[in-house]
């Protein structure tokens, strides 16, 4: 259906004349043709036109107010209208997209997309993972979004958006889609317990749940999930960057303390055992054992330690090794942190992501080459990844969002505020989902770091409704709006697929 034409602009801004009666709307797609093929083309504004003169324009409005006076103009269709103003997103030539490097023809109509528009883009991708069905402004289309869920994962996700807009469902579905697939393995850090559906529908319910998914809690773990408990001989000095603020002097006892004691460093701390030949004052020492006391839970009486937590002595051995080779596995491990602290949460995330990436650095190219990626979701991102933490020095999720894409170690961050992250974590995030932003530093600094040119998309990110996105990425043809199922609605579909026929079956 032809919905205007093409009547001047520039490159990167073409005006068009919308036929009256079809509307346009913010964020729409658009196909125009040309003598080498198609070109695609988003609404990124809508403006107002007229043949009359502003002035006329005034008289005619002050007479309808102030006079009641009913003046009908002739030809209002023609006399006025809407322009639409258009960005150039692809060339479309023998079903195979480009760079768009030329303009539409002057009155070349432009129509509604079609799914036969977008079969240059194929559901074979390798490694598919589904995130969505492509939307022309509130419109859904019947076009399944698929990219290489490979690279996307080993070279880090940010989902971004404001409270209410639909990160948790995009997050569900996400994790449901991955389940079922042998390259990746997923840990998510769920401070909000709510992915594996322990009282609702969750990853408990996908039909390889048994067989693919992990569930950690230091609460009454349900049947067949495990309870959360770690081993503080398994901890190092490094884990708790990024987790405490230590000053200088402390730092330097924390490592003193590992080099003379080993394994039993944070014991011969809360002991306050002394190193040969090393003095510390003895408030240093005393500060870090209080800290060490509160963030673990333990607490000393007559020489003896006792622990009050998931942090302990003598039990919880082989929790992050475990937890290591379910991801080697291609497993969904989710660790519910809803009862602990910001910092407990942060620490925890530290042992495991701290021992996949040494495990994967230490693999040779070949041995590497037949892993899986492990990516590490993180809620509140700007916690592990924001500028004032990082000023205070690097952690281990900052290392990985520096590196981790070489050792197929990936993150997947989702925040409200990503303008708290710096521009040099921001552009390793290779993957941007972005939902409705109304703050304009947010979406200024998706903007300034998406993969495709969003500069012309403030609008259009601050209009985005509730389950609408757009995902830029280095893997993506072009910026591609999507809508994102509900995902009650994945699993009620998934499950009806997998209800067994009894058809033919005599009684």
């Amino acid at each position: 259906m032809t919905k205007g034409l093409v009547i001047s602009g520039e490159f990167g801004n073409i005006l068009a004349r919308e036929k009256s009666g079809n509307k346009i709307e913010l964020g729409e797609l658009l196909i125009a043709k040309t003598s080498e093929g198609k070109i695609l083309m988003q609404v990124f504004d809508l403006v107002y036109g007229s043949q009359l003169s502003q002035q006329n324009l005034e008289l005619v409005s002050g007479l309808r107010l102030e006079e009641d006076t009913e003046l009908e103009l002739i030809d209002p269709k023609l006399r006025t209208y809407t322009l639409s103003k258009l960005k150039n997103i692809l060339t479309i030539k023998n079903n195979k997209a480009m760079s768009p490097k030329t303009l539409p023809n002057f009155f070349s109509p432009v129509r509604d997309v079609t799914k036969e528009d977008f079969e240059f883009m194929s559901s074979h991708v390798p490694n598919a993972l589904y995130f969505g069905d492509l939307r022309s402004g509130s419109k859904k289309l019947d076009v399944p979004i698929y990219l290489n869920g490979e690279k996307i994962l080993s070279h880090h996700i940010l989902i971004c958006g404001t409270t209410g807009r639909g990160k948790s469902v995009l997050m569900s579905n996400l994790l449901w889609n991955i389940i079922d697939k042998d390259y990746c393995g997923m840990l998510v850090l769920d401070p909000h317990d709510e992915y594996y559906g322990r009282n609702k529908t969750g990853m408990k319910d996908h039909i390889q749940a048994k067989e693919k998914v992990e569930y950690f809690t230091p609460r009454n773990p349900p049947p067949g999930c495990r309870h959360l408990k770690f081993n503080i001989k398994q901890m190092l000095p490094h884990h708790f960057n990024g987790v405490v603020d230590w000053s200088d002097p402390q730092r330097q006892a924390l490592y003193a303390y590992f080099k003379a004691y080993g394994r039993d460093w944070i014991s011969s701390v809360l002991l306050e055992k002394e190193i040969e030949g090393v003095k510390f004052f003895e408030g240093t020492i005393a500060v870090i054992k209080r800290r060490l006391m509160q963030l673990l839970k333990l607490e000393v009486h007559n020489e003896e330690i006792n622990c009050k937590g998931i942090f302990d002595l003598n039990l919880g051995e082989g929790t992050i090794k475990d937890i290591v080779n379910s991801l080697e596995e291609t497993k969904t491990v989710i660790i519910d942190t809803s009862e602990f602290s910001e910092n407990v949460e942060i620490l925890i995330g530290s042992l495991i992501a701290s021992e996949v990436l040494d495990r994967y650095k230490n693999y040779n190219f070949e041995d590497l080459k037949k892993k899986p990626v492990v990516s590490i979701v993180l809620e509140e991102a700007p916690r592990v990844l924001g500028k004032e933490v990082l000023e205070k020095g690097s952690n281990i999720f900052s290392t990985i969002a520096r590196e981790g894409r070489k050792f197929k170690v990936g993150l997947t961050a989702i925040t409200q505020l990503p303008s708290l992250i710096p521009r040099t974590i921001l552009a390793n995030m290779n993957t941007k989902i972005i939902l409705g932003i109304e703050m304009k530093p947010e979406r200024q600094a998706l903007i300034e770091s998406a993969a495709q040119d969003l500069s012309t998309d403030d609008r259009n990110i601050a209009a985005l409704d509730k389950g609408e996105a757009i995902i830029s990425s280095n893997f993506a043809s072009f910026a591609m709006p999507i809508k994102i199922p509900f995902f009650d609605l994945i699993v009620k579909n998934e499950k009806q697929e997998h209800i067994p026929s009894f058809a033919g079956v005599k009684k």
